[in-house]
């Protein structure tokens, strides 16, 4: 069991901290409760390129790499729909370094033309190269359209097209930035050897001062329940047909959550799981097969993707996934079967967690997502999934009229 300090400082910064002394560097997460799903529709694309932005110098430091660097430190950061994510390591008599350095980016961007044009340069050659001059980059693009008509996860997180980043004026991104990067609308994790004191003592110095802000109202729209299948056909430059299937399932604090994550292993985690025995090595319908949960805050999607083999069409491959499904709903999977998808999780949340940096990450989300210590308590809600709840919720889940399917078909 992990020993989980937190605070809530004035100026409603979460602070969580575990100390772990057998490494001598320190992590800092911080966790900012806005993603993609924040954005307007006509504005798409901009948390990620804050991603980028904050980077680019803050108020009181024109650099933020080269001091990381130059006292051992590295960095890096993530976004998705619901979050924003940055993260840094730095030797544990460097540590201050990185409380420096983050709680300057919180307190305000450098905010100029400069920095907002190299960083929407960046951002827009990455759409292209991703979503544009890659195959099946659109995909997202196509199906999540197709599954969501209301709910901002309509849009990836790169955003719907370039052209939202590319005509994004400083106003706008200052107007973003101080809605939503605020103490108030942040977690900050403190993980690696690090006493919870000294935790404290370097984040009433930094981050304390930082004025809470006015947070912009989250207002998201309620996605109606799918009534009818919705289907989309497309025809691309690639090198291979692909099946695309999108089902909907319920938000990430629902407690039928973790039976879809166990559902998603037990078709297609690992070379023994149903569809790649039975779909590719057996039957030899597909070249490769997928199937995995996206996770998101607000609900989600169960997702099926996969390459027909040489020969099979898209309708014989989509016929045969179905098949798979309706497996599922008539016949419970058996113990053996779901024993061993939970252990390969356990195992996995236990070599995943050994890592400081890792714990940081985790703190922080699950801080935000109800509490730090609920991130032990996850092997213990997956291990009380029985066989009987994934029949009941494969044959409320796997219905033509809750998916979406797209036929991706190469040109000729």
């Amino acid at each position: 069991m992990l020993t989980i300090n937190k605070h809530v400082f004035s100026n409603g910064l979460k602070l969580v901290h575990s100390q772990d002394t057998s490494t001598q560097m320190v992590a800092l997460n911080i966790l900012y409760n806005v993603g993609a799903k924040d954005e307007d529709s006509e504005h798409t694309g901009f948390a990620h390129l804050f991603e980028h932005l904050m980077f680019g110098g803050s108020v009181n430091i024109a650099d933020f790499d080269a001091p990381l660097q130059l006292a051992g430190g590295d960095n890096n950061a993530w976004t998705n729909n619901d979050i924003t994510n940055y993260y840094l390591t730095v030797p544990k008599q460097n540590a201050e370094i990185g409380f420096w350095l983050e709680s300057d980016r919180m307190l305000s961007l450098d905010f100029n033309s400069k920095s907002l044009e190299v960083q929407r340069g960046v951002v827009i050659e990455e759409f292209k190269q991703r979503c544009l001059n890659q195959p099946y980059g659109d995909v997202s693009h196509l199906l999540r359209p197709l599954a969501y008509k209301v709910h901002p996860y309509q849009w990836p997180t790169i955003g719907k097209v370039p052209e939202h980043v590319a005509n994004a004026t400083l106003d706008e991104v200052k107007s973003f930035f101080f809605s939503f990067y605020a103490p108030n609308n942040a977690v900050l994790a403190v993980t690696g050897n690090i006493s919870f004191e000294e935790t404290m003592r370097l984040s009433d110095k930094w981050f304390a001062p930082i004025p809470r802000r006015e947070l912009r109202e989250r207002k998201l729209p309620v996605e109606p329940i799918q009534t009818e299948e919705r289907r989309l056909v497309v025809e691309r430059n690639v090198p291979l047909d692909s099946l695309f299937m999108a089902f909907h399932m319920p938000d990430r604090l629902h407690p039928d959550y973790y039976v879809y994550d166990i559902l998603s292993d037990v078709l297609s985690n690992g070379r023994s799981s149903r569809l790649n025995r039975n779909l590719v090595h057996d039957k030899k319908i597909f070249s490769s097969i997928d199937a995995y949960i996206e996770g998101s805050v607000d609900a989600g999607l169960f997702h099926l993707s996969g390459k027909p083999a040489a020969g099979v069409s898209l309708e014989q491959a989509e016929a045969a996934v179905w098949e798979e499904l309706e497996r599922l709903k008539i016949e419970q999977v058996e113990i053996e079967e779901l024993e061993k998808v939970k252990n390969k999780f356990e195992s996995t949340q236990i070599f995943g967690n050994i890592n400081y940096l890792n714990v940081a990450t985790n703190l922080a989300w699950f801080e935000m997502l109800s509490c730090a210590e609920d991130m032990e308590k996850e092997v213990e809600r997956y291990r009380s999934v029985t066989s009987e709840q994934l029949a009941v919720v494969a044959r409320n889940a796997f219905r033509r009229e809750n998916c979406s399917v797209l036929h991706y078909n190469k040109i000729g």
